[in-house]
């Protein structure tokens, strides 16, 4: 694969993503002066999930493979996929990451790592055993297309904002945010209380929409970038296609067990179609159809 093959950054997706990313910065800014403002605790309620997303940053790799039951093997155990991430890798001009296998009859992949030399590609059994290698090369392609943009990282970004609020969340449940302890105090704070537990779940409902909102462009990104890479859009419509409607044989035990890395897959491992809106990935309908877009216009450029 040709060097000129690197896909270029699609403005529109990146206009999007950007204004998501503010808009999460506007709203756990604003959530920062509230806590600030009515509660002594706020410092301590800020700093601990913040250290606890620091160390996830530097260890969502292993936690991920972990949480997935994925093994990294060496060449020599999978020697196909080794050789086609390499071919991408150098066509994508990173690094070759390693390669992790998930023993799962659902066929789908993920890629992992806070950056392009920490990365790991993991792929099912199931993926290899279903799709034809040039259809499995194309999910690669997709999942070096994240690597590329960085996605595990901006995505512990967003997620942060989320997670700040959980914590502040459960904590204000069990503990009780503010409350002093004299009989003064008492009124302002339950005052206290009330105010950021409504705001923490605000921030929850809010970031959480957002934040599927930013993994659905992902998707759309690494769609383009995968197509582009390959310079085959229509092996990884093909790849869609086929990876959707293997989901109805899946057991739905699988499925929910792949439903908490749900946003990290290559597909959505459910069955149903429960709302765009709901949703970590794009429907199949719309990532199909700017497939065609895609395929189109690199015909007319030739």
């Amino acid at each position: 694969m040709p060097r000129s093959r690197i896909p270029k950054a699609d403005a529109s997706l990146q206009l999007r993503m950007l204004v998501t990313m503010l808009l999460l910065t506007a709203l756990y800014l604003v959530f920062t002066f509230v806590l600030f403002k009515v509660t002594h605790f706020g410092l301590v309620l800020f700093l601990i999930p913040i250290v606890g997303l620091v160390v996830q940053y530097y260890y969502s790799d292993k936690m991920v493979l972990a949480a997935s039951g994925a093994r990294i093997v060496s060449r020599e155990q999978a020697p196909e996929i080794y050789g086609m991430i390499e071919r991408l890798a150098q066509a994508a001009a990173l690094p070759t990451p390693k390669v992790a296998i998930i023993d799962s009859a659902m066929p789908n992949a993920f890629a992992t790592g806070r950056s392009p030399k920490h990365a790991v590609v993991a792929v099912t059994t199931g993926l290899i055993q279903k799709l034809p290698p040039q259809e499995v090369e194309a999910v690669l392609a997709h999942e070096m297309t994240h690597i590329r943009h960085r996605d595990m990282t901006i995505m512990t970004m967003a997620s942060s904002f989320a997670a700040v609020a959980a914590f502040i969340t459960s904590w204000g449940l069990w503990f009780g945010i503010g409350m002093g302890g004299s009989d003064e105090r008492d009124n302002n704070g339950g005052n206290a209380f009330i105010v950021i537990l409504l705001a923490a779940l605000a921030v929850q409902v809010i970031s959480h929409f957002l934040i599927l909102a930013l993994s659905r462009y992902r998707e759309y990104a690494a769609d383009r970038g995968g197509a582009i890479l390959t310079g085959a859009p229509e092996q990884l419509a093909s790849a869609l296609l086929r990876i959707s409607g293997s989901m109805q044989s899946i057991p739905s035990k699988d499925l929910r067990a792949a439903q908490p890395l749900s946003a990290m897959y290559f597909a959505a491992p459910t069955r149903e179609f429960i709302g765009e809106l709901l949703m970590d990935h794009p429907s199949i309908e719309h990532r199909l159809a700017r497939l065609q877009s895609i395929e189109r216009q690199m015909a007319g450029a030739q």
